[in-house]
């Protein structure tokens, strides 16, 4: 609870940060950056019962804005491809290999995804927009390296 202690504001505190506009990426392949992980308890529904799940954020750099983006992987066998999968995107694991996940290295890991904007219905029963994961894109040094290297 110590490291919250900077963020409580009193009744006569100045403010100024007005968030951040939701940016909507148009379908592609985009490499991001994971920003946040965080342990949690999915309550369970009608394929998948009660397990532990992994919340990630990322955030992808494009030319509409910076775009943050979260999902959830859930720690259950039947869908242990997913998680497979984006261990294999941020460059853990290697097709066909086993490896013990390593949460703790997950921030600052870079990673390539396919994106896709979805549409819902908020609680509100307005219809909204937001950014996707559509897939993982496997590892590859190639994603990450600058354009407009000098040589």
């Amino acid at each position: 609870m110590e490291e919250n202690k900077n963020m409580l504001m009193d009744w006569n505190d100045s403010i100024e940060e007005d968030g951040q506009e939701l940016v909507i990426l148009p379908e592609g392949d985009y490499n991001f950056t994971v920003t946040h992980f965080e342990r949690g308890r999915f309550p369970g529904g009608p394929k998948v019962p009660a397990c532990n799940k992994a919340t990630i954020t990322v955030q992808v750099e494009s030319e509409e804005g910076r775009a943050v983006v979260k999902f959830d992987l859930l720690l259950y066998r039947t869908i242990e491809w997913r998680i497979s999968s984006f261990f294999r995107c941020i460059g853990q694991k290697k097709h066909g290999e086993k490896l013990t996940m390593d949460w703790n290295k997950v921030v600052g890991s870079k990673g390539r995804a396919h994106f896709k904007p979805r549409k819902y219905i908020n609680s509100y029963g307005d219809e909204k927009t937001t950014n996707d994961i559509d897939r993982f894109i496997d590892y590859k040094e190639e994603f990450f390296i600058p354009d407009d290297l000098p040589f």
